[in-house]
């Protein structure tokens, strides 16, 4: 009696789980694109803007500091960070700091006269690179012009990480302008 009381418990207990699996609507040659990365929800990666990703933060600056970290790391901060920059020998500082990362890279910037309209194959005016350690959070590229000193006028920097730079390892572009220094003030004629 027992043992069939037993092999009736079975038989319901094996029955309710495949009536419960039976319920779970199966869909047969769906497409990946209707329920997989759908494109009109992802947002399109601008290389002309400022790069995003693996930067939390990137500005152009006067100059850079070193301070030591909450980890003892040392930190790399901007000092007088700007996007306007005066005619003359003074560098121009990309500052950055990153996010988590797991192997070392470089990272370069790679600078150009913007161009003017239907103007093509501008040259290098100024380029710098940095080697990113694995323990590194910060980092700063140094651009100084070829020629010696800034000419007034707008230009961007391409920034690529990796390697080498090549079309692949573009993250995005910074944009500064070069203004004329002011004049000398007149001196006042004595009375």
């Amino acid at each position: 009696m027992w043992e069939l009381g037993a092999l009736i418990g079975l038989i319901v207990f094996l029955s309710a789980s495949t009536l419960g699996a039976e319920e779970l609507p199966l869909t047969h040659n769906v497409p990946i694109p209707d329920f997989q990365n759908r494109t009109e929800h992802a947002k399109p990666y601008n290389f002309d803007a400022p790069p995003e990703g693996m930067f939390r933060r990137i500005v152009l600056a006067e100059g850079f500091d070193e301070e030591l970290g909450f980890q003892r790391t040392h930190e790399i901060v901007p000092v007088r960070p700007t996007e306007q920059f005066l005619a003359g020998t003074k560098p121009v500082f990309i500052v950055f700091e990153l996010h988590q990362h797991y192997q070392s890279f470089q990272v370069f910037g790679r600078c150009y006269p913007e161009p003017e309209t239907g103007a093509a194959g501008q040259p290098i005016v100024a380029e710098d690179a940095m080697y990113i350690a694995l323990e590194d959070q910060t980092g700063y590229l140094t651009l100084l012009p070829t020629e010696g000193r800034w000419k007034p006028g707008r230009y961007k920097v391409e920034i690529h990480a990796g390697e080498q730079v090549n079309d692949m390892s573009l993250m995005g572009t910074m944009r500064f302008t070069v203004s004329a220094p002011p004049d000398p003030p007149v001196p006042a004629k004595p009375r």
